[in-house]
């Protein structure tokens, strides 16, 4: 990891603890997750203990610790998308890209992650590929959106 930049996203946050949320999501912003490395340069330039840096990086979903593919497809797996077919959808994710969840394609492309809520459960099963919401998904619409998002080479899919 390029110490400049986490030295640029440490400027002007040293010795303010207070501010750990703010420079962990500026992180991951930048490296698409939170390294050990990063953690222990975090913890001294703020004066937090390294536990805490920890806790809190660890705590939220929306901080990762290892490194993720390019698109990160997210499966609710709680109770109302369980009912309504969310495993055939994770495993149409799994089968299609051959890898598990928290796992990262071998071309670094993708990552499948499962949660136990994404706060829509009546338009379940719900999907995020990206942050963008897929709602009703089954393993034939997933699986459009997976070819889609290979065959385009970007991020962006259309979404009717």
């Amino acid at each position: 990891m390029p110490q400049t930049t986490l030295v640029s996203i440490l400027e002007g946050h040293r010795s303010q603890p207070h501010q750990l949320i703010e420079v962990l999501q500026d992180v991951q912003d930048q490296y698409g997750y939170i390294s050990e490395d990063s953690m222990r340069a975090i913890s001294s330039e703020l004066g937090a203990p390294l536990m805490e840096v920890y806790k809190v990086a660890s705590f939220y979903k929306a901080f990762s610790l290892k490194p993720r593919g390019k698109n990160v497809i997210t499966i609710c797996t709680g109770t109302a998308c369980h009912v309504r077919g969310a495993n055939l959808v994770l495993n149409q994710a799994v089968g299609q890209l051959g890898i598990e969840p928290g796992e990262v394609s071998d071309d670094g492309l993708f990552t499948i992650e499962h949660v136990n809520c994404l706060g829509a459960c009546a338009l379940g099963p719900v999907v995020t590929e990206n942050g963008s919401f897929h709602h009703h998904m089954n393993p034939g619409k997933l699986r459009k959106v997976i070819k889609t998002i290979n065959s385009s080479g970007t991020e962006e899919i259309s979404h009717g």
